[in-house]
């Protein structure tokens, strides 16, 4: 029997980048249960039209899981929509657990992850050769608190590629922390706030006027914070190219040969 309850990932905030199979459940769902205070109400409305529709923004979740037995008992399907792809901050570990607890069967649908929406909108591979093989997703320490080993000064010391969420609030703070690591004030810096929304903002900068900008910007919410040598790369050219296209390289698929 198909699970009657689906964790769904929305997308990050465009409707038509929701996907395909989360867009099916939404449109067969009898029960949505969305994240109002960050996904799109005009993406529930568009695909979600036969169902009874809560907004959890104002729900604890207890309530939340509660609303999830009395449909399922009901012989009702639900949709839990979370924004991005709920694997990232989604708050979703303790809601399964929830249901594992009630013996309640689930699924989980990904969604696209803002991170990726930020990078499309910014046409900015993340990842560059000889440059940086490593994204780390993190967030600063707010009133969520992070593991000691994960402060952001810590895995800055890597140097990787970095995109931080739900950290921009606290700009001067990350800038800071960013400076104890392996960065530098001319490390390339971007922010890039709803992205993929009508009303999309992108800031391109360095750590020295990250703070500067963001403040101007008037951004406080809802924004990323991409930092790392690969955001130079537009203006500055690549260091080196992908081999998987180098005439000289063989691989599974074709064989190289010399120039």
């Amino acid at each position: 029997m198909a699970a009657k309850i689906s964790f769904v990932g929305a997308g990050p905030g465009a409707a038509d980048l929701i996907t395909i199979r989360g867009a099916r459940l939404l449109r067969h769902a009898d029960v949505v249960i969305f994240a109002g205070s960050l996904v799109d109400r005009k993406l529930v409305q568009l695909y979600a039209t036969k169902a009874d529709i809560y907004d959890s923004a104002g729900m604890t979740l207890s309530e939340v899981i509660t609303a999830m037995m009395d449909a399922v008992e009901s012989g009702q399907s639900v949709v839990r929509l979370h924004t991005g792809d709920p694997s990232i901050y989604g708050a979703i570990q303790e809601q399964m657990e929830a249901l594992d607890r009630l013996g309640i069967d689930y699924q989980v649908v990904p969604g696209v992850t803002s991170a990726f929406a930020a990078a499309a909108a910014l046409r900015q591979e993340l990842t560059l050769p000889e440059v940086s093989q490593t994204v780390i997703i993190t967030r600063i320490e707010g009133r969520t608190p992070v593991p000691e080993s994960e402060q952001l000064h810590a895995i800055a010391a890597l140097g990787a590629t970095m995109v931080i969420y739900l950290s921009v609030g606290m700009v001067e703070k990350v800038v800071d922390q960013l400076l104890q690591g392996a960065y530098t004030p001319n490390t390339a810096a971007a922010v890039v706030c709803r992205a993929s929304w009508d009303d999309e903002q992108i800031i391109r900068c360095t750590l020295s006027d990250l703070a500067e900008k963001v403040r101007q910007a008037g951004i406080d919410r809802q924004a990323l914070i991409i930092v790392g040598d690969v955001l130079a790369a537009r203006r500055e050219g690549l260091k080196a190219k992908s081999l998987l296209y180098d005439a000289e390289f063989s691989h599974g698929f074709r064989e190289g040969h010399l120039a």
